[in-house]
């Protein structure tokens, strides 16, 4: 009998274990955001990977653009935000798929520049597990301006 607890409380233990390992990679992009939203450049920093990588895609003229920023850059750029601009990114949902050092979270946002809607799309977050921590290692967004309702 005693066996048989020690065994069910070793089992739920590893559940447990396992169940906040796969939660871990979208408590990251909440911080992200948390941070982006406060201009706290110092503590996005804390969550990415030293060679993280960030792109976005969208549509100019009717094609397809890839373009790339260095995070150093899009840090600046939240940095310099005036503070009579409010900015905030709504993220609709969080979709996370794990597999041991590897995760990815999809977040489909609504992006606001003083209350009022001005682009939509998803963000993919790339993520690897490192130094027991999850870290942000390539970002890559879609926006739209238009069919975001």
């Amino acid at each position: 009998m005693r066996t048989g607890f020690l065994t069910l409380a070793l089992l739920f233990s590893l559940v447990q274990a396992q169940a906040q390992f796969f939660s871990e990679p979208e408590e990251v992009v909440i911080a992200f955001f948390n941070a982006f939203h406060q201009q706290d450049t110092l503590a996005m920093r804390e969550l990415v990977h030293s060679r993280i990588k960030m792109q976005s895609l969208g549509v100019k003229n009717e094609e397809v653009r890839l373009s790339t920023t260095t995070f150093d850059d899009f840090l600046k750029s939240i940095a310099s935000i005036p503070e009579n601009m409010v900015f905030e990114e709504r993220i609709l949902d969080y979709k996370t798929q794990s597999d041991g050092l590897m995760a990815n979270v999809w977040t489909p946002y609504e992006f606001y520049i003083n209350e009022e809607l001005s682009h939509c799309g998803a963000n993919s977050f790339q993520m690897l597990y490192e130094e027991d921590r999850w870290k942000i290692f390539y970002i890559v967004d879609t926006r739209r301006g238009e069919g975001c309702e």
